[in-house]
């Protein structure tokens, strides 16, 4: 295939992954300007190399003809989580949607591989909207924590590395890791709540703290320049002392202050 040909052929891989990329990063967004708890930490997404493509259909004994049909993860989308099991929301989340076809799941989350590895895998079949038409791709998105990702990474260099070779002692400290972060996803689960708490907490205080500054903007060009001025020393003062109660107490009475305002406007 010549290398123009090639570019073609991914240009709607590249479409893939930016839509499905947003449309996991509006649900990290929805969930937090609305004080719920995302399951999704953050994501990344990638086309995959044309020499690793080349590389894996002579790996497989795949046709060049055959690529985009028997090669599922030219597309790959990677969703990172806090916790284990953020892991099965995120699944469930994929399974409802109703923009995504999947074809096939593999949980190496609680059947690891031999290496290793530990990662929650979903083939789907995706529309990408071209200029010519709707054109199918497969993409796979691979769901995993913190601690796995940062494993698999691990991994993924040694073995590229090495080229598939891994000396064997390097493969063994490699399973003595993945056994550590086992224990490291347990520990984190096991005060799941406690770290959930805390970053429920500062999202509602930066919450809080957004709707005070937007109030103040507000006040601008209708209140006077000094009320302002007592107003911000005040929003100052109680953040200082980091009160959320009494921010919360000043942030209702400064929305019933800037609504006067606006009433007297209209």
């Amino acid at each position: 295939m010549e290398t123009r040909m090639w570019r073609e052929m991914l240009v709607p891989y590249y479409a893939a992954v930016d839509e499905l990329k947003m449309k996991f990063e509006h649900i990290i967004r929805e969930c937090r300007d609305t004080g719920v708890y995302s399951p999704i930490e953050q994501v990344e997404g990638r086309v995959k190399r044309i020499p690793s493509i080349l590389e894996k259909a002579q790996k497989k004994d795949i046709e060049i003809e055959d690529i985009e049909r028997d090669i599922q993860d030219i597309a790959g989308i990677r969703i990172i989580c806090q916790f284990v099991e953020d892991i099965n929301a995120v699944v469930n989340i994929i399974r409802n949607r109703t923009d995504m076809k999947i074809i096939e799941e593999r949980d190496y989350v609680t059947n690891s591989k031999p290496s290793g590895y530990r990662s929650y895998h979903i083939i789907i079949e995706y529309d990408v909207h071209m200029y010519e038409g709707v054109k199918k791709i497969k993409a796979e998105i691979q769901i995993r924590t913190l601690a796995m990702n940062f494993w698999g990474t691990i991994e993924h260099s040694l073995q590229y590395k090495y080229h598939g070779q891994m000396p064997n002692h390097i493969r063994a400290r490699l399973h003595a890791a993945a056994d550590a972060i086992i224990m490291l996803d347990k520990e984190m689960s096991s005060v799941r709540g406690e770290i959930m708490d805390a970053q429920n907490n500062m999202q509602k205080t930066d919450t809080v703290i957004m709707e005070v500054l937007n109030n103040i903007e507000n006040l601008y060009g209708v209140a006077n320049t000094r009320e302002i001025n007592k107003i911000q020393d005040e929003f100052y003062r109680i953040y200082e002392q980091n009160d959320m109660e009494q921010l919360q107490k000043f942030n209702n009475e400064l929305d019933i202050f800037t609504e006067g305002y606006r009433a007297q406007k209209i």
